[in-house]
């Protein structure tokens, strides 16, 4: 996608603070961090979301998460982390090249990544198997 901004900053049309690169994704710092080391994981082929994104990808994309997260928890002693992978503009997704946010977490960082639980019912739980399974 010739106008895709991730698709230019992959393939290196666009500098970036790079924390690591292959052949199929480059890694690179969040120029709008939610803390300190928050990284995006990007493909270098363009894919708007993970159901676009082939299966091979997918898991190379998720091998790429766990090494980072260990290098990132390594190198910033955080205390936790988060990866999140949003799709579609309602799942907060503002970005429409598929993406991973690698996210270090401290004690007291203000990070929101939280819902309430709710209830699963016994109507939504016979719904949710019968058409998923189908």
């Amino acid at each position: 996608m010739g106008d895709c901004i991730f698709c230019k900053i992959a393939n290196g049309e666009i500098p970036s603070a790079t924390l690591y690169e292959d052949e199929d994704f480059r890694v690179i710092l969040d120029l709008g961090p939610a803390s300190k080391g928050h990284s995006l994981i990007l493909p270098k082929k363009h894919a708007a979301n993970i159901y676009e994104l082939p299966d091979e990808t997918a898991g190379k994309a998720m091998i790429l998460a766990k090494k980072m997260a260990g290098k990132l928890t390594n190198a910033l002693h955080c205390d936790g982390f988060n990866i999140v992978q949003n799709n579609g503009e309602i799942a907060g997704q503002t970005v429409f090249h598929f993406h991973m946010h690698l996210i270090p977490r401290y004690e007291g960082d203000g990070v929101g990544l939280t819902w309430t639980p709710g209830q699963l019912s016994d109507a939504d739980k016979e719904e949710i198997l019968q058409k998923v399974k189908e």
